[in-house]
Order: C-alpha cells, then structure tokens, then sequence
C-alpha cells in the first residue's frame, strides 16, 4: 500500500509536444496540400474534387501541341472516367462558343491542337464536377490570360452553359481551405449545403455561387463581381 501511495505522487515526466516530434506522437499526416503552384499559369485552373478519402484540390490543366489551319481538336489524359471524358467534350464545344463571343477575330480552337491533362495520372477520376474548371482552363490557353490568384472552382456545365449542382461541398470546402484557396466558386443550387456548415470550415472563404458559365467567367479572369456569400 505504501508503494501504491508513494507512486500516486509521483510528478509525471514532462513531455513537449512541436512541430519537430509531432509526427512521432500522431504519425504522419492523413491529408496533405495538393497545391501545385502558388500562382496558375496560363492553362492551369484548380477545380475541387470528391474522393473515398474526402475532398481534394485538382488541378486542369491545357497546352498546345501543334498550330496550323485546320489543326483544331483535342486529347484527354490523367485516367479519366467516361462521364469526365464527356464533361471534357462538352466544355471544348462551350470554350469555342465563348471565345467566339468574347474574341471574335481569334482563331486559337479551330488551329490549333490540344492537350488537356488532369493530374494525378495514376488516380483514376471521374464524374461531371470539373466541367467548369475545363472550360476556364481551354479558355486561359486561348486568350493567354491567367486566371486570378487563389482561386478554385467546382460545378457541372452543360451545353446551354448552365452551371448544376455537385455532391461533397463539405469535403470540397475543407480541401480548398487546406490549399490555402480564398474564393471558391459553387454552383447556385448549392448554396444550401453551404450555408448549413460550420462556422469554421466557412471561416476565410469568399465563395461565389453561380447559374450561368458567363459569371464564372467574370470571376476567374476579373472582368467584374459576381454573386457571393
């Protein structure tokens, strides 16, 4: 009994828990920042994305491979599903539309040939949701205008350029926060989701909610303001 006192008042060992040991106590880390660039070049647009494992920052990114007249059309890497590859066709058809509205003399779909990638190559993706960060991307190559800074994006378009609702907006906010991302652009019709998160997941965030593709457009390449929370 004596023993079992003495060791009762015993002062546990102090321990310092920082930066330099956390992994040894926590282990590594679970999720990590998939920001790529802390400026897009021309090209390059963030999207969101929703996995088994949460939400992720995606990157959708577009180059040329060759020009001359006549050369127009497109290639599609980074293990895309077949609704991501149709998402991918209809933004080509929607990117050319808009460019012929907004810069009617350029020429840049019709001669020229595409390459538009989605890293990470070896995770397979799919689904409609990064509708709107294709077009913004085709269209950044084609005016050669980079979108604004800390800027991600979700949201299915169609041929009409509406923009519909997407699933994951929690894992999807969470993920743009970890990237350090200030404006988030949602879909209109998601607007609910939003709102009914937590006050600190929202904390910081300036998000946009958008019907049409013509305000994302506005928003990404800082024509004017759009709608936001």
């Amino acid at each position: 009994d004596k023993d079992q006192e003495s060791s009762s008042h015993e002062t546990p060992e102090k321990v310092v828990v920082d930066p330099s040991n956390l992994v040894d106590f926590v282990g590594k880390p679970v999720f990590h920042a998939e920001r790529i660039y802390n400026e897009t070049p021309v090209g390059v647009v963030m999207g969101l994305a929703w996995t088994a494992m949460g939400g992720s920052t995606l990157y959708i990114e577009t180059t040329s491979i060759e020009q001359g007249e006549g050369k127009g059309g497109i290639t599609l890497t980074g293990q895309l599903g077949e609704v991501m590859k149709e998402s991918a066709q209809i933004a080509y058809t929607v990117a050319r539309a808009v460019l012929l509205e907004k810069e009617p003399e350029n020429q840049f779909f019709a001669n020229t040939k595409l390459h538009l990638h989605v890293p990470a190559g070896a995770t397979p993706k799919d689904g409609p949701s990064a509708g709107c960060t294709m077009i913004t991307s085709l269209l950044s190559l084609a005016m050669n205008r980079p979108v604004k800074r800390d800027l991600a994006m979700t949201g299915e378009v169609i041929l009409t350029r509406r923009i519909l609702p997407i699933g994951g907006v929690k894992e999807k906010t969470i993920a743009a926060r970890r990237s350090d991302v200030k404006s988030i652009v949602f879909p209109s019709a998601n607007r609910r989701d939003f709102d009914e998160l937590a006050t600190n997941v929202k904390e910081g965030l300036q998000v946009h909610f958008v019907d049409e593709y013509r305000e994302i457009y506005d928003l990404a390449f800082g024509e004017s303001e759009s709608h936001t929370q």
